[in-house]
C-alpha cells in the first residue's frame, strides 16, 4: 500500500494545496489498492426526497424537515462510532433523541489540515453553542488513536470528538468521496482566503494523524443539525475545506422553537 509523506507541517512553513496536487502525491494516492472508491458494506438508504417524491442523493445547504426521509435520525442513530478513548458508542446516545439540539460535524479525516482548522473553529465556538443549549459533536475518519493526536496537539476537547474508522456515517449520508472532490474541486479554493486561520490551526499539526487506511483521505465531510431525530439543516462539503459557516449554523439552532 502506498504511504504518504511523513514530514510534519511546521508553524513557519506556508501551507499550499500545491503540495496536495503534486505529481508525487497524486501517484501515491492513485497507487492505492483498488477498489479505492468502494464504500463500506452497508445497506444504502435514501435519506433525501424532493417534494415530488423523486429520490435525490444530495444533502442541501438548507432544507425543511419534510424534505428528508423520516427515518434518517433512526438510521444514523444505530451507527456505532468510537470515542477518542476507544469506547464504542451509538450515535443516538450522544444527544437527547426527543428534543435535544445537536450539531453533528463530519470532518474529512484527522490528518486533514483543513479539518484541524475547522476543529479549532468548533473549539472556539463550543461555549457559545453550549450556552444556547446546543451540543457539538465532531466525527472524523480514522481510528481513536488518530483522534487523540488531533485532540492532544490542537488541542481539542475529547468529550465531543469521535472516530468513524469505517466511514459508516459518511456512507449512509452519501457524503462526497473521490480524488477529484478531494484535491481538484473549485470549492476548495476558498481555503486560500483563510491562510492565517489555517496556519494557526496547524501549528502543532502532524501528518501521522492521517488514517492508516489511506483511502480515507479521499472522504469529504458535512454538517447536520438535529432536534431530537429531526433534521433541521444539512450540508455536504463540495470539496476540501468547503465547510458550513458556523455563524449560519448557530443562527439556525437559535431559531428552533421551544417545545
Amino acid at each position: 500500500m502506498a504511504t504518504l509523506p511523513s514530514q510534519n507541517l511546521q508553524s513557519g512553513r506556508p501551507l499550499s494545496f500545491r503540495s496536495f496536487i503534486s505529481p508525487k502525491f497524486q501517484s501515491q494516492v492513485s497507487s492505492l489498492k483498488s477498489p479505492v472508491f468502494s464504500p463500506t458494506k452497508l445497506k444504502q438508504t435514501k435519506l433525501f426526497t424532493s417534494n415530488n417524491g423523486i429520490s435525490n442523493s444530495r444533502l442541501v445547504g438548507r432544507a425543511s424537515a419534510s424534505e428528508f426521509n423520516a427515518d434518517m435520525g433512526e438510521i444514523l442513530g444505530d451507527v456505532t462510532i468510537f470515542t477518542a478513548a476507544g469506547q464504542p458508542v451509538l450515535l443516538k446516545h450522544l444527544w437527547d433523541q426527543n428534543q435535544g439540539i445537536a450539531v453533528v460535524v463530519l470532518l474529512r479525516h484527522f490528518g486533514c489540515p483543513c479539518c484541524w482548522e475547522l476543529a479549532l473553529e468548533l473549539k472556539e465556538a463550543k461555549a457559545r453553542f453550549e450556552a444556547a443549549g446546543v451540543k457539538l459533536i465532531a466525527i472524523g475518519v480514522g481510528t481513536p488513536n488518530k483522534a487523540r493526536m488531533l485532540a492532544e496537539r490542537l488541542p481539542f476537547p475529547m468529550d465531543c470528538l469521535y472516530a468513524d474508522p469505517e466511514r459508516k456515517a459518511y456512507d449512509i449520508l452519501g457524503l462526497y468521496y473521490g480524488f477529484g472532490r478531494t484535491f481538484l474541486n473549485p470549492a476548495s479554493t476558498k481555503v486560500f482566503s483563510r491562510f492565517e486561520s489555517l496556519r494557526k490551526a496547524v501549528k502543532n499539526y502532524t501528518i501521522e494523524a492521517t488514517p492508516d487506511e489511506r483511502s480515507g483521505v479521499l472522504q469529504q465531510g458535512g454538517m447536520i443539525v438535529f432536534k431530537g431525530k429531526q433534521v433541521l439543516y444539512a450540508r455536504k462539503d463540495e470539496g476540501t475545506g468547503d465547510h458550513a459557516p458556523l455563524d449560519e449554523v448557530f443562527n439556525i439552532c437559535c431559531k428552533v422553537p421551544a417545545s
